[in-house]
């Protein structure tokens, strides 16, 4: 891989303007994987250059499909036939996103070869509820050696209740199950934007999957899917994270392309915080300029809940808010690499079993490294809040997460500098 050239900041200065929020990478991920359903072209729209998107449509055209870029964020693919059932190693270690696949050639091909996914490593994700689900379904799995191979040898009918709320493996049995005669019920689903987004895209194509957004869904098995156009919703991920850096730098801005209804959990968390925010159509505008910012308690959960997406962004706001702040993620307890990089720049946080203790205070910069994307998002709200300059190291994290970051923040007036067209290289 081609080193990507770190990002510097130089903090304390208020940010001002608008700020276009780019399309969900975390939607378009599995949307790419669920066009693999249909033998028709099918254009996307709404599809950030980040290195996670490069990564599979990678894997999607080691199975078949050929992509073509057609504007800034819009793809067609087409995949008239499956050419190939294993996603091997090297393609999906990259990120745990790219399990999905199995659910799709399930569907397509009747067989899948996938070996354990990758992606960032703050914590072990395991996929038993994916191949509980496939299982309850009629699919055969066997695992051996770190690699997963699924045959269906009849349409895959019945239901499965899944023993915790995930997004993923709610995606995997889904698409597994949209090609077919039979019937599937999934409770205790995930009623996740990106899910709905994906039931949405599918239903678009001539899919018949009922209860998007609610914690039964029903999929009633098609023949065949067509293919059409979709425009993936806006990145809630990349609009919190903006969020907390107007609040860390005590700034008014306002945020253009959002669904102001996928942040209210964020939303209301900073109004609790004393930070003023107003809402009008696809547009958020978060005003910190003025009042006394108080520490808050915060739980990471499933959505509609505060996003564990978000978490570490948050640790690093209220690091710089005076007073005692507890954070707590129930998704991703060991979602914490962040923290050791936050205290080199001044921060006070204390982890005792999984729970962050802050004493908001000042930060001041330093040279830090990211060890995740949010990780790497968390340092980016630290630096523009922090007195002097921060280097950021581990930029190939962010730039999976935040699309050509330096250059659009630069638009609200932050200081900062990296070397683009390194970057660029880095990425195509």
């Amino acid at each position: 891989m081609l080193q990507v050239t770190p990002l510097h900041i130089t903090g304390g200065h208020s940010l001002s303007g608008e700020f276009a929020v780019q399309p969900s990478k975390n939607a378009a991920l599995p949307i790419i994987v669920a066009a693999l359903l249909s033998r028709e072209p099918v254009t996307l729209h709404g599809i950030p250059r980040l290195s996670d998107i490069y990564n599979i449509l990678e894997i999607v055209s080691h199975l078949g499909t050929s992509h073509a870029w057609v504007g800034p964020n819009s793809v067609i693919l087409h995949t008239p036939e499956i050419i190939n059932i294993e996603a091997p190693y090297a393609l999906v270690s990259k990120m745990r996103a790219s399990f999905i696949v199995m659910g799709s050639l399930i569907a397509r091909a009747g067989e899948a070869i996938v070996s354990m996914p990758g992606g960032c490593a703050f914590g072990y994700r395991p996929v038993d509820q994916h191949v509980k689900a496939f299982r309850a379904l009629g699919v055969d799995v066997q695992e051996e050696s770190g690699n997963f191979a699924a045959q269906r040898t009849r349409p895959l009918d019945g239901s499965y209740i899944f023993e915790m709320l995930t997004v993923g493996a709610t995606q995997n049995a889904i698409l597994a199950a949209v090609l077919g005669s039979g019937v599937v019920v999934l409770e205790n689903a995930s009623i996740d934007t990106d899910v709905v987004d994906m039931i949405n895209f599918l239903n678009s194509l001539g899919a018949n999957i009922k209860g998007a957004g609610t914690n039964t869904i029903t999929v009633h098995g098609v023949k065949e899917l067509r293919g059409g156009e979709y425009t993936i919703i806006p990145d809630r991920i990349e609009a919190g994270t903006m969020m907390l850096a107007a609040v860390a730098t005590r700034s008014r801005i306002t945020l253009t392309g959002v669904r102001v209804d996928h942040l209210r959990a964020v939303s209301m968390k900073l109004m609790e915080m004393g930070v003023k925010i107003m809402e009008s159509g696809t547009n958020l505008t978060i005003d910190a300029v003025t009042g006394t910012l108080k520490p808050t308690n915060v739980t990471a959960l499933e959505f509609p809940g505060f996003p564990t997406d978000v978490q570490p962004q948050m640790s690093a706001l209220l690091s710089t808010v005076p007073g005692t702040s507890v954070v707590v993620d129930k998704i991703y307890p060991d979602r914490l690499t962040h923290v050791v990089e936050l205290n080199r720049m001044g921060a006070q946080i204390v982890v005792s079993e999984h729970t962050q203790v802050i004493q908001g205070g000042s930060l001041h910069g330093a040279p830090v490294k990211a060890a995740d994307i949010r990780a790497g998002g968390a340092l980016v709200v630290a630096a523009l809040a922090a007195e002097g300059k921060t280097t950021i190291d581990g930029m190939q994290y962010i730039n999976r997460g935040y699309e050509r970051f330096a250059e659009r923040l630069r638009g609200l007036g932050a200081h900062v500098t990296q070397n683009e067209m390194n970057l660029a290289v880095a990425m195509d």
